[in-house]
């Protein structure tokens, strides 16, 4: 019993980290959802004014997304990498269905929040009904027998999702309120539909334009995230040791907890790498394959000693979203 429930555990175990990417979207959703409920709930307020509730509803909708999307650009780690490869080496190694494909990675992992954020806000309705109440038709609302005046009817629709309005009127409120909920989610599951058959098509392209079998792209992902997480750990020991071998120069001590202590004590840093090597191990990496043998990321090129583009490559494809 006991190593049938380790065996479940170390499953579902490698199943997380082989969806990291996934969970993440997943987590970034959950918090979008939660944060435009709190927006909806705290500071929506339609000014129910003609020619204003217009602009604040697309903004309402528009203007938080484009944050996201924009936040979501900054802090993809590929963005950085596509700006060092231009920077360095102008994009010169990089061909087109492989920069299409860190673009598609990089946008894609982005507008998870600003198209979270949009069909929430259209499933909900209200910024759409704040926003387009005043262009309904008066002549298409059928409440009552004779009609909607059309004398200021702009001004009394932009005043309905306020729920104000001549008393006599406001029994159109909720067939203009019901019409326009109706449009704001049509458009919100067809944005999700859109949205779903992007990815898919992307999917389809990657693993067509992808050499490698799914087994060596499983593994290159697996070695890329185990190469990003000990690297960043061992940068941070390294500029510890580092700087504390610093400090002791100039003040002929240093003040470390015991954690710490063992930690200089255990390394021995003397000097850093110049730049050059930070510049060789930085950018954009397509994999590559020297005399038939896999590198799976610059630092594995520059481990190997090569420079350049090494020896002709047999295989390019774009890294892996991460």
């Amino acid at each position: 019993m006991a190593a049938l429930i380790a065996e479940n555990f170390r499953f579902l175990s490698l199943f997380f980290k082989s969806k990291d990417v996934m969970i993440f979207n997943g987590l970034v959703a959950l918090g979008t959802v939660g944060s435009q409920e709190l927006f909806s709930m705290v500071a929506f307020h339609c000014p129910c004014s003609p020619a204003r509730n217009y602009l604040y509803g697309l903004a309402a909708i528009g203007v938080p997304a484009l944050a996201l999307f924009l936040i979501g650009v900054i802090l993809n780690n590929h963005t950085w990498n596509l700006v060092a490869e231009c920077q360095h080496r102008r994009g010169k190694n990089c061909s087109a269905a492989p920069i299409f494909l860190l673009l598609s990675s990089i946008v894609g992992r982005a507008a998870v929040a600003p198209v979270t954020w949009s069909v929430i806000s259209l499933l909900r309705g209200e910024a759409y009904v704040c926003a387009l109440s005043e262009f309904v038709d008066p002549s298409s609302l059928t409440a009552q027998a004779e009609g909607f005046p059309s004398v200021h009817a702009p001004e009394i629709l932009a005043r309905f999702p306020c729920r104000k309005g001549p008393a006599n009127l406001l029994v159109f409120q909720e067939e203009v309120s019901r019409r326009l909920r109706y449009e704001s989610q049509l458009f919100g599951w067809l944005l999700i539909g859109v949205v779903a058959i992007l990815v898919f098509l992307t999917k389809c392209f990657k693993h067509y334009c992808s050499p490698l079998s799914y087994r060596q792209e499983a593994y290159w992902a697996q070695y890329r995230a185990n190469e990003d997480r000990l690297f960043q750990r061992t940068a941070e020991m390294h500029s510890q040791v580092l700087a504390a071998n610093n400090v002791r120069r100039f003040f002929g001590f240093v003040a470390l907890n015991k954690e710490e202590e063992e930690l200089v004590a255990k390394f021995s840093v003397e000097g850093t790498q110049p730049r050059p090597q930070w510049n060789a191990i930085t950018g954009i990496y397509l994999y590559r394959e020297n005399q038939g043998l896999p590198l799976y990321s610059r630092l594995h090129k520059w481990a190997k000693g090569l420079v350049g583009n090494g020896m002709a490559p047999d295989m390019e494809m774009a890294p892996l979203a991460s």
